[in-house]
């Protein structure tokens, strides 16, 4: 089994994330319809702090394996990539299963002083079983990504989504009737076997088509405290990393509704009003994210390849390549969000007044996308807690603007959605700042931002001369809608070529790349 290409690896990846946004929007549109805004809160509410438990129980470790792995190959060291491999995942069996019995008897503490709405005690329940296989999938998953074979995630990701929206959709329609904490559980338990059916497929992947050990004469191995040392000096960050990151989230998740309801609002209120920024406006500005994660997953190993070999040339040139990447298509996909944040809302969820809070949030999406990337980009070059301390310091200023804008009845929920803005900014100028420091990356600042915010800007007036020509024509909103947007990217793209900023040679490469994954 060969590796493959940068490019190629973050392409299938890309591809990959695509079928599972689709089938996730299907999910969200439909799951919304049957349990309603209120449903989607309750979950939002809970997801949280089932992803906490689920990070200490990871603990970072399927991110070392993928650089640990991606720099023994790059060695020509197969053998030392596979025992870093197993003694990382007997850590994990271990942990996963510490961490579930934590799991359980944390849930009727977290039940009383935690959740601002008891309703959502049922789903949390519901998904104790992942944490064991969702910590044990990750550790294959980074296995493969080390070996910079992007295929097995792919695949087993979208296997996963599949099931996942499957049956969560069944089940939560079945259990409606008897009440919207019930139809949230049957949601959940749609998360619980999506995450088991990604589980066996990646298992299944790793028995019949893992590298094969060529026989040697001699073999030597790295003794268990140099890969417990090596692998903890990546761990440690990654993990505390995302803890920071998700009790933040957790944060969010609790103090959002409690504002909410200084400002005014009821207990179903408030949570109605959160279900709809999480489950409606924040999906859709993550939606472009299918290329900034899939960049940040190829970036690790690939960088770390690099760096290995000490080449910083190829480091650079991969760096300001996914940072380009990720402007072009942030910057579109942001303003497209920005201008038509209401009626997508309405069209696609059925809540135009999702919009208000979505069009305030898509003026942070490029620096939420650019954060997403440089995240990656730090973590291959083994720096992982500098996103750390960038994600602190930028979350002291959302968490005080949420205390305080949500609260003022002018405000609401528009004042939660400026202060995510101002945390992704931040997010985003501290981890660029902190790159180039580290590797004396130089972005143009014409090629890299004047030209994209110059296409950006034809593209708006296309998209609203679009929007409303149709609309005066046809008075159906969903036809100007898409006709705006199909307008507007083409515009976007006719400008780029023509002032040279993308290249003919790049899309007939970038086609040669896709054909040859379809192949």
């Amino acid at each position: 089994m060969t590796g493959q290409s940068f490019i190629q690896g973050t392409l299938i990846l890309i591809l990959g994330n695509l079928l599972n946004r689709v089938l996730g929007f299907v999910d969200k549109v439909v799951m919304i319809r049957i349990i309603h805004p209120e449903g989607i809160g309750l979950l939002n509410m809970i997801y949280p702090a089932y992803v906490l438990f689920l990070v200490m129980a990871s603990a970072g470790i399927p991110v070392a394996i993928a650089k640990l792995v991606a720099e023994e190959v790059a060695r020509h060291n197969l053998a030392g990539a596979y025992r870093i491999f197993r003694v990382c995942l007997i850590t994990l069996i271990f942990s996963s299963i510490l961490f579930t019995m934590l799991y359980i008897h944390g849930a009727p503490l977290l039940l009383k002083y935690v959740f601002v709405n008891p309703k959502a005690y049922y789903s949390f329940l519901c998904l104790l079983p992942c944490i064991i296989i969702v910590t044990l999938c990750s550790a294959f998953r980074g296995f493969y990504q080390g070996l910079q074979q992007m295929m097995p995630t792919a695949l087993t990701q979208f296997l996963e989504q599949l099931a996942r929206v499957t049956f969560g959709l069944l089940i939560a329609y079945l259990l409606m009737p008897h009440g919207v904490e019930y139809a949230a559980m049957g949601a959940a338990l749609g998360v619980v076997i999506g995450e088991l059916t990604g589980f066996i497929a990646i298992l299944a992947i790793y028995l019949r088509s893992r590298p094969r050990l060529r026989p040697c004469a001699a073999t030597s191995f790295e003794p268990l405290t140099s890969i417990a040392g090596r692998v903890f000096s990546l761990a440690y960050p990654v993990t505390l990393t995302r803890c920071i990151a998700t009790s933040l989230i957790w944060a969010d998740a609790a103090l959002i509704p409690l504002r909410l309801q200084a400002g005014g609002s009821g207990l179903s209120e408030a949570t109605d009003i959160f279900g709809q920024l999480a489950g409606i406006s924040l999906n859709l500005l993550f939606s472009p994210g299918i290329i900034t994660v899939s960049l940040a997953t190829a970036l690790l190993p690939a960088i770390s390849d690099a760096m290995a070999l000490n080449n910083l040339a190829v480091v650079q040139a991969r760096c300001a390549q996914a940072i380009r990447i990720t402007i072009l298509v942030g910057v579109p996909c942001a303003l497209v969000l920005f201008i038509l944040a209401r009626d997508i809302c309405g069209i696609v969820f059925g809540y135009p007044q999702a919009g208000t809070s979505l069009s305030i949030l898509a003026l942070g999406a490029p620096f939420l996308y650019l954060w997403q990337t440089t995240t990656g980009i730090l973590q291959g070059l083994g720096e992982a807690y500098k996103p750390l301390r960038n994600l602190v310091i930028a979350s002291i200023f959302k968490i005080a603007g949420i205390y305080y804008l949500t609260a003022l009845p002018q405000f609401g929920i528009r004042g939660t959605a400026a202060a995510f803005s101002i945390g992704y900014f931040l997010m985003a100028l501290l981890n660029l700042a902190d790159i180039q420091q580290l590797i004396k990356l130089k972005l143009s600042f014409y090629h890299f931002f004047l030209l994209p915010a110059a296409a950006a800007a034809g593209m708006g007036l296309m998209i609203t001369s679009t929007y409303w020509s149709l609309y005066a024509w046809s008075q159906l909103a969903p036809l100007a809608t898409a006709g705006a947007i199909c307008t507007g990217f083409a515009a976007y793209l006719t400008i780029l070529l023509i002032s040279g900023e993308v290249k003919l040679s790049e899309l007939q490469r970038l086609k040669h790349n896709l054909g040859h994954f379809l192949k």
